[in-house]
């Protein structure tokens, strides 16, 4: 029996599956980001540099990038319940291999085919969701799907800054061996029997080299050109023409060609057009300020990884209380609505981290991360049905695998350009903020008293004073940042409703 004449799951099988699917796309979404966290605990223990370091996460969304859109062909080529199956337990493999590694070299090879096998895992585990649970249930697949997918990078960085405070690095990779045998297992014991038609599709070798080409080009130019100085150094300049060059090629391929690799055509559904790129644009924005916000606690408020993540962690908990009762009304309103208040609750918790201070306590940081959690519980859930809007069942693993290639590519995008401004922004607030910090400036001159009088040398005044002119100036450079985001969340409310109303009960099927 195939998928397609399956009825969908009941009772324990369906909980117990639903837990396993939803495993596989955390596993995945938490790797992208738990390692970042750990790379000079990593880099100190394997005896390279923390630059070398970074080619961790390079190598694994480079290779993740380039298989993520090819989804669809592997679905349509192999079925949606083995690609999903043999790319979690590849992934598990590999994250055992990573953990095993005894230098910087193996462990960069490793992380790149750990993120080459984890492609299908996102979309395979979103579409299996979708077919396993009743027409009326969908909202609650989305949910349980979306709730896995935006925890995850918030989870990264607690379990990764735990992990490097207190056991070894390799821990990182190695929690995936149990938790990876046990998805896999309980998704093939599961769904084996409902396994999608399969079909002979040529390979479309050109296109998967041009695709390969202009991912892995782009992907070390976002992560590398921050510290290269960008179009300073000609390695990005170069790589950054090879991009350009090959994805144009890439582009004019896949839209000729008979039995394209990855199918553009999508792009044809308004729906899927307008809800790609907002899904895109929103995912970025909290990618980056999910990024953002650890690092400026980190760096310039003394908090160790542990409790930087800490801070992140009520938005998560928030969004899975939030669930049940979201997804219980979500059939019966119009997902553009949901998505509204997705992006509205988006906008409100970055405008309400514009207000932070260099003397915000815990509490403060935590505030907006609960109004963020609001968001969670809806945006991915939202988003997919918009997206997926008129997209037939059989070309839904093609959509899912396109809609989060771009989700991806958007989080690296936005990390790299908010990273830049943010350093690059705070160089002009310092060097604006020292024009009137000089010894002859009052305001300098009382400050220097007061901590002289506290028993502090001359020196030991003028550096805590310049001390605090840094952290100053990367404060305003992180409340601009939140201020951009904030009325750039509001601005895709508009772009939600340019899409057709979707069908009810979320109108998307996957693989059923």
């Amino acid at each position: 029996m195939t998928a397609a004449e399956s009825k969908p799951l009941a009772g324990a099988a369906l909980g117990l599956t639903a837990f396993a699917l939803a495993l596989g796309t955390f596993m995945q979404v938490l790797d992208g980001t738990i390692a970042n966290v750990s790379l000079p605990t990593i880099a100190g223990n394997l005896g390279a540099s923390t630059d070398d370091s970074t080619w961790v996460i390079t190598a694994f969304a480079a290779a993740n990038g380039v298989t993520v859109p090819l989804t669809g062909w592997l679905m349509g080529r192999f079925g949606v319940v083995r690609t999903f199956v043999v790319s979690v337990t590849l992934f598990t493999l590999t994250s055992f291999l990573c953990g095993v590694a005894a230098s910087l070299p193996m462990l960069v090879v490793f992380r790149l085919l750990q993120g080459a096998v984890s492609g299908p895992m996102i979309p395979g585990s979103q579409a299996l969701l979708i077919s396993i649970f009743p027409a009326q249930k969908r909202p609650l697949a989305l949910g349980i799907w979306s709730i896995t997918a935006l925890v995850g990078p918030v989870a990264g960085p607690i379990l990764g800054g735990y992990i490097s405070d207190n056991y070894h690095w390799s821990l990182i990779f190695l929690i995936n061996v149990p938790v990876g045998l046990f998805a896999g297992l309980v998704s093939w014991r599961g769904l084996r029997g409902r396994e999608t038609p399969t079909r002979k599709l040529p390979i479309d070798t050109v296109g998967l080299a041009l695709l390969a080409i202009w991912v892995g080009a782009l992907q070390v130019v976002l992560d590398l050109g921050k510290n290269a100085d960008w179009f300073n150094s000609k390695l990005i300049v170069v790589l950054t023409i090879v991009a350009a060059v090959a994805f144009v090629a890439w582009l004019i391929w896949e839209l000729t060609d008979a039995h394209p690799a990855v199918d553009l055509s999508l792009f044809r559904n308004r729906n899927f057009a307008l809800g790609t790129a907002a899904f895109c644009l929103g995912y970025a924005l909290f990618f980056a300020n999910n990024l953002l916000l650890p690092v400026w606690l980190q760096q310039q408020l003394g908090y160790t990884a542990t409790w930087a993540g800490l801070v992140s962690a009520p938005s998560g908990a928030v969004a899975i209380l939030l669930l049940p009762v979201l997804t219980r009304f979500g059939v019966k309103l119009d997902a553009r609505w949901l998505a509204t208040m997705a992006f509205a609750a988006f906008g409100v918790s970055y405008f309400m981290r514009a207000g932070y201070t260099t003397y915000s306590d815990f509490s403060h940081f935590m505030a907006p991360l609960l109004v963020q959690g609001v968001a969670m519980s809806t945006f991915f859930m939202a988003m997919l049905t918009i997206s997926l809007h008129g997209v037939a069942p059989e070309r839904t693993p093609s959509a899912t695998g396109i809609s989060n290639f771009a989700r991806i590519t958007g989080g690296s995008f936005a990390a790299s350009i908010f990273t830049t401004l943010w350093d690059r922004r705070e160089s002009l607030h310092q060097t604006r903020l020292a024009d009137v910090s000089t010894p002859f400036s009052p305001v300098f001159s009382q400050a220097g008293q007061a901590l002289g009088r506290g028993g502090l040398s001359a020196h030991q005044a003028a550096g805590a004073v310049v001390k605090q002119m840094v952290g100053q100036a990367y404060l305003l450079s992180s409340v601009e940042l939140f201020w951009i985001c904030g009325w750039l969340s509001f601005a895709m409310i508009a772009l939600v409703w340019l899409s057709k109303r979707p069908a009810a009960h979320g109108g998307a099927i996957a693989a059923d």
